[in-house]
C-alpha cells in the first residue's frame, strides 16, 4: 500500500510539474516563466530549463534579468552536453558583461567547453585549435586566477592531440612506401611541434626513410640522397646518444657508406663511359667535317672551272641590221 502511496504521489508531482512547464511556455508573464525556468535549472531539468531561458531571451534583453539568463542558459547547455553552444554563451557573457563578477568563470567555462568539444585526435580538430586559443586567452587575461592551475595541463593535452595527428598522417605515407612525402611530413611535425614528446618515433621514420628514399633513388639523385641520409645519422648520433636511434642511426650508416662507395664505382664507370663515348662523338664529328669540307672543296672546284671556261669563251661577233 505504502508503495502505491509513493508511486502515485510522484506521479502527481510529474504530472504538477509538467502542467506548470505548459503553463510557462504559454505565459507571456516574463517573472512567471523565470520562477518557473530557475526551479527547472535547481532540479537539472535541462531540457526544459532551457526551453523557457529560450522565451526569455527577447522579454529580458536590458533587463537586470539578462545576465542570470544567458548565464544559467549557458550552464545548463554546458550540463546537456551542448559544448560548442554553451562556449559561445559562456564567451557571450563575459564580452557583453565584463564588469559582473562571474565574467571570468564565463571566459574560463568558455574555453572549457571547446575543450570538452575536442574531438578524437583521428577526426576534425577545428575545436581543438579554438580550445587552445580560449584557454591561452584565459591565461592571457587572468594570469593570477585560481582556475589557472590546470590551465597549461589542459593546452598540452590538447596540442598533443594535434602532434599525435600530424604524426599519424606522417606515418601513413611511410606505409604506402612514399618516403619523399614521409620524410617531408616528419619533418613539419618537428617544425611544428618543437617540443614534441614524439621526438624520438620522428626521428626513427625519417632515419628509415631517408634510408629508403636514398636506395631506392634513380641515379642523378642518389649520390645527394645518400649524403642527406648519412648526414641524418649523424645529427641522431650526436643529440641521441646511447639510444636506440642511436642504434638504428649507427646501423643505417653502415649501410649507407656501403652504397656510397659501391655509388662512387659506379659513379667512375659511368663516366669513363660518358668520356669514352664522347671522344667517339668527336671522332666521328671530325669525320663528319671532314667529309663536308671535301665535298665543298669539290663544289668549289667545280664552280672555278666553270668560270674559267666562261671567261675563255670568245663573245659572239655583233651584227648590225642594214637600213634600206
Amino acid at each position: 500500500m505504502k508503495k502505491h502511496l509513493i508511486v502515485l504521489l510522484a506521479f502527481f508531482a510529474m504530472s504538477a510539474c509538467n502542467r506548470q512547464q505548459g503553463l510557462a511556455m504559454k505565459s507571456a508573464d516574463k517573472d512567471f516563466i523565470l520562477k518557473v525556468a530557475n526551479e527547472k535549472f535547481e532540479k537539472k531539468k535541462w531540457s526544459d530549463a532551457l526551453a523557457l531561458y529560450e522565451r526569455l531571451s527577447n522579454l529580458v534583453a536590458g533587463t537586470d534579468d539578462a545576465p542570470n539568463v544567458v548565464y544559467n542558459s549557458a550552464y545548463a547547455n554546458y550540463y546537456d552536453k551542448n559544448y560548442k553552444l554553451a562556449g559561445h554563451q559562456f564567451k557571450n557573457f563575459a564580452v557583453t558583461f565584463p564588469q559582473d563578477k562571474r565574467a571570468e568563470d564565463a571566459s574560463y567555462m568558455s574555453a572549457l567547453c571547446f575543450y570538452e568539444g575536442s574531438m578524437d585526435y583521428n577526426l576534425d580538430q577545428t575545436n581543438t585549435d579554438l580550445a587552445i586559443n580560449e584557454l591561452q586567452n584565459f591565461l592571457n587575461n587572468y594570469p593570477n586566477s585560481e582556475k589557472s592551475k590546470n590551465i597549461n595541463e589542459l593546452i598540452d593535452e590538447l596540442t598533443y592531440k594535434l602532434e599525435f595527428k600530424a604524426y599519424e598522417n606522417a606515418k601513413q605515407y611511410y606505409k604506402i612506401a612514399d618516403y619523399k612525402a614521409a620524410n617531408v611530413a616528419f619533418e613539419n611535425v618537428l617544425d611544428d611541434f618543437p617540443s614534441t614528446k614524439l621526438r624520438s618515433k620522428i626521428y626513427d621514420y625519417i632515419l628509415k626513410s631517408r634510408y629508403e628514399l636514398a636506395l631506392n633513388s634513380v641515379y642523378d639523385l642518389k649520390k645527394d640522397r645518400i649524403e642527406n641520409a648519412l648526414s641524418f645519422t649523424k645529427q641522431v648520433e650526436r643529440e641521441m646518444p646511447n639510444t636506440e636511434n642511436a642504434k638504428t642511426a649507427e646501423d643505417l650508416k653502415l649501410k649507407l657508406s656501403k652504397a656510397k662507395e659501391d655509388f662512387l664505382v659506379l659513379e667512375k664507370r659511368v663516366e669513363d663511359r660518358r668520356r669514352e663515348l664522347m671522344d667517339k662523338q668527336k671522332v666521328e664529328e671530325v669525320r663528319i667535317n671532314a667529309e663536308k669540307d671535301l665535298k665543298n672543296a669539290e663544289k668549289n672546284s667545280d664552280q672555278i672551272k666553270r668560270d674559267s671556261a666562261a671567261l675563255a669563251t670568245p663573245s659572239p661577233a655583233a651584227t648590225f641590221q642594214i637600213q634600206k
